[in-house]
């Protein structure tokens, strides 16, 4: 019998009072898991060392937000829209490659396809690419972004949903 991912985690829908801590693990993922594909100044500008909190809450008010928690600690969340906009997706350094993104990946489609969308996006970093075309994304447009001085590379990534 196998175990599926999510097993291990609690999916929970987020709550204002999480807002520190995902932006904490924003900024850890960020300096600690992007390190093969992006520089100290890429990192620092694409996580500055103090968060706008308030764009922050603006941001995640405007998303549909997902956590998976392991125990109490909060092990990774993905943020999306209802337009099949795959906005964010981090996991906790401690937690990187155990299932946590494939967990809320596959929760945050299921609810999109439950919602009637067909067709998702993402612009997925350099490090979360191969996450993507492993989740049936491909790649439609190699992109930059422009962080004060720095310049972040990144992919627009598709996928269609094949009606089930």
């Amino acid at each position: 019998m196998t175990t599926q991912p999510s097993a291990a985690f609690n999916l929970r829908a987020y709550q204002p009072q999480d807002l520190s801590a995902l932006v904490a693990l924003f900024q850890a993922s960020v300096s600690q898991l992007t390190t093969q594909h992006y520089d100290t100044a890429q990192r620092q500008a694409w996580s500055p060392e103090v968060a706008d909190m308030l764009a922050w809450q603006t941001r995640f008010a405007q998303l549909e937000l997902l956590i998976a928690e392991d125990g109490c600690a909060i092990a990774g969340f993905i943020g999306f829209s209802l337009d099949g906009h795959i906005d964010l997706l981090y996991c906790a350094p401690s937690h990187a490659r155990q299932g946590v993104a494939s967990a809320l990946y596959a929760a945050a489609e299921q609810r999109l396809r439950a919602a009637g969308v067909r067709e998702l996006f993402t612009e997925a970093s350099l490090v979360a690419q191969a996450f993507f075309a492993a989740q049936g994304f491909s790649v439609q447009q190699a992109q930059t972004v422009t962080r004060g001085a720095a310049m972040l590379p990144r992919m627009l990534m598709g996928k269609t949903l094949e009606r089930r």
